[in-house]
C-alpha cells in the first residue's frame, strides 16, 4: 500500500482545480500521471475510471497504488450503489487520494449496462444518494463529474435541478463536460465531438449556485481558453489536448499558477521519463513500451517529431535500455535542426 504525503488543505486543493488533466480512460494511468507531473506540479491528476466492483471484487493495489509525487490526485470512481461507493471511497480515502469524484458523464454502453456514468443523470436523487454515502465515509472532498443533459433533454432546468439535488447530499463541486451525452446512436469518441458545446450552460450554473464551485470540461485546447473560462468558474479541466500536446502543461504553472519559472526542456523531461522506465522495468518487469505510449506527443510540431515517435513505437527496441532509445530517437530530431 502506498505511503501518502500529507493531503492538501481544502483551499489548496481548491486552487490545484484551477487547472486538472481530466479522467481518462486507458490513458490517465500512473504512468501517464507521473509524466504529467513532471510537466506541471500544481495541476491536480485525475485516475482514470475504477468500477465500484474492480475494487470489491479485485487487485485493489493493482487499481489503487500511486507514487506520492502524483500528489494532488482524484480518484475517480464509477457505480451507483450507495453502500458500494462508500466502501471504496472509504479505500480510496485510505490509500490517499485527495479526492473522491463520481463518474456521472460516461455515456458508453458498457457503463450504461452498469448502470452508472451519464445514465445516473435521469436519477438525480440516487446521485445524491451515493453521494451523502461517500461523504458521511470520508473526510477528504467527494465531487461529481457530469454532463449538462443527456439525449435530447436540453434544457436548462433538467441541469439545474440536478445540481440542486446533488449538493443538498454535500457535493460542493461539480466537474461539468458543457456536451449532452448521447446515450444511443453514437460511441464514447463520438460523444466527445458530436454533441455541440454549450459552456454558457455552465456558467449559468455559477450563477445560479454562487456558493458551489464549477469546472468546465470540454473542448479546451488553448491558454487564452483557460482564462477566458477562470474569469467566470473555478476551474478548468483539459483532456485531449493535455495528452495529445502534452508540452502545453509545462507553461501552466507559471500562467495559472503564478509559478516561478522553471528551466524545463522536452529533453530533460524525456530523460527523466527513460529514467523512470527503466526504474519500472527493474522494480516491477514493466515493459517500457507500455509507457512510453503517453510520451508520444511531447514534441508535436517540431521538425524530426514524427520519426521520434517511430522510435519510442517499435516494439523491435523493447530490449534495449530506455537510454539508448532515447539516444537513437533524437538522432531524427539533430538531423531535422
Amino acid at each position: 500500500m502506498t505511503v501518502a504525503l500529507p493531503q492538501p488543505s481544502p483551499d489548496s486543493l481548491r486552487r490545484a482545480r484551477r487547472l486538472s488533466v481530466a479522467p481518462m480512460m486507458d490513458w490517465t494511468d500512473r504512468h501517464c500521471r507521473h509524466f504529467h507531473r513532471l510537466l506541471s506540479r500544481e495541476t491536480l491528476l485525475y485516475t482514470e475510471m475504477v468500477t465500484t466492483g474492480a475494487l470489491l471484487h479485485g487487485d485493489v493495489p493493482r487499481h489503487l497504488d500511486f507514487a506520492d509525487e502524483e500528489h494532488p490526485v482524484a480518484l475517480q470512481l464509477g457505480g451507483s450503489e450507495p453502500d458500494d461507493l462508500a466502501h471504496c471511497a472509504r479505500l480510496g480515502e485510505r490509500w490517499g487520494y485527495d479526492e473522491i469524484n463520481l463518474n456521472c458523464g460516461c455515456p458508453s454502453e458498457r457503463v450504461q449496462r452498469g448502470a452508472f456514468g451519464a445514465c445516473l443523470m435521469a436519477e438525480p436523487q440516487l446521485v445524491a444518494d451515493c453521494v451523502k454515502a461517500m461523504v458521511d465515509a470520508v473526510a477528504v472532498p467527494v465531487t461529481v463529474k457530469h454532463r449538462i443533459g443527456i439525449d435530447r433533454e436540453e434544457r436548462y432546468g433538467f441541469v439545474r435541478d440536478f445540481v440542486g439535488t446533488v449538493s443538498e447530499a454535500g457535493c460542493r463541486v461539480f466537474i461539468v463536460h458543457a456536451r449532452n451525452a448521447w446515450l444511443k446512436g453514437l460511441s464514447p469518441k463520438e460523444n466527445r465531438d458530436i454533441p455541440p458545446l454549450r459552456y454558457e450552460t455552465v456558467r449559468q450554473l455559477k450563477r445560479d449556485f454562487p456558493h458551489l464551485d464549477f469546472v468546465i470540461n470540454g473542448g479546451i485546447t488553448t491558454s487564452g481558453q483557460v482564462e477566458n473560462e477562470l474569469r467566470v468558474l473555478d476551474g478548468v479541466m483539459a483532456g485531449r489536448e493535455a495528452y495529445h500536446n502534452p508540452w502545453w502543461m509545462a507553461s501552466w504553472d507559471q500562467t495559472f499558477f503564478g509559478a516561478p519559472e522553471r528551466e524545463l526542456s522536452r529533453e530533460a523531461v524525456e530523460a527523466a521519463m527513460a529514467d523512470y522506465m527503466a526504474g519500472q522495468a527493474r522494480a516491477h518487469g514493466t515493459p517500457w513500451n507500455t509507457i512510453a505510449r503517453h510520451m508520444l506527443g511531447l514534441y508535436n510540431g517540431l521538425p524530426g517529431a514524427r520519426r521520434w515517435r517511430q522510435v519510442w513505437s517499435d516494439h523491435r527496441l523493447k530490449g534495449r535500455d530506455p537510454r539508448e532509445v532515447m539516444a537513437l530517437a533524437h538522432q531524427p530530431l539533430a538531423q531535422a535542426a
